[in-house]
């Protein structure tokens, strides 16, 4: 099961960090991403980590804002949101894989969090 927290209202701009506690002992035999979906589009990815932390890879539109990365010891990954835009606004959900390398397709992706909202003001 995963669980994402940390979203909330910010200013264009701002920054947030997102969570996602997944529960059991295989936390890391998976790789991790994060996805988003604004209203009325289709799920698109953001980023994801490899099972170490050591690989990761980002969405272009998220690059050099955004930074991924994961704590095995507490079954959590992290997505740490920079100069946010209005056009970041979205439900972001975390997912699991388990399979490599790493994937950009959600259709890689065995688990899903519940998603949580970001909502960037101008």
């Amino acid at each position: 099961q995963l669980q994402a927290s940390g979203g909330g209202l910010v200013q264009a701009g701002g920054s947030l960090r997102l969570s996602c506690a997944a529960s059991g002992r295989t936390f890391s035999r998976y790789a991790m991403g994060w996805f988003h979906q604004a209203p009325g589009k289709e799920r698109e990815f953001v980023a994801t980590i490899g099972r170490s932390g050591v690989n990761t890879m980002y969405a272009d539109s998220v690059k050099g804002r955004y930074t991924i990365s994961r704590d095995n010891a507490k079954n959590t990954v992290y997505l740490r949101m920079t100069t946010l835009k209005p056009a970041d606004t979205a439900v972001y959900y975390c997912a699991a894989d388990s399979t490599s390398p790493l994937h950009d397709s959600s259709s890689y992706y065995d688990y899903w969090g519940q998603g949580t909202q970001v909502t960037v003001s101008s």
